[in-house]
């Protein structure tokens, strides 16, 4: 079972369902509860600094 930090993470993620592609919400729940949550964070941090500039939400 995921622990507290990857489930805040998964319920986090959730929120940015409209702005990320399919594929890249799956690559970063895979990597979190694969157990290497701080990669899914930084994956997440970069995807949105390279979207900020397109998509109000993302920022």
């Amino acid at each position: 079972m995921a622990d507290k930090d990857t489930v805040e993470y998964l319920m986090d993620l959730k929120r940015y369902k409209d702005v990320l592609p399919k594929q890249t919400m799956k690559t970063l729940k895979g990597q979190a509860l694969s157990g290497d949550l701080e990669g899914a964070k930084k994956g997440l941090g970069t995807v949105l600094r390279r979207r900020a500039g397109r998509c109000e939400r993302a920022q």
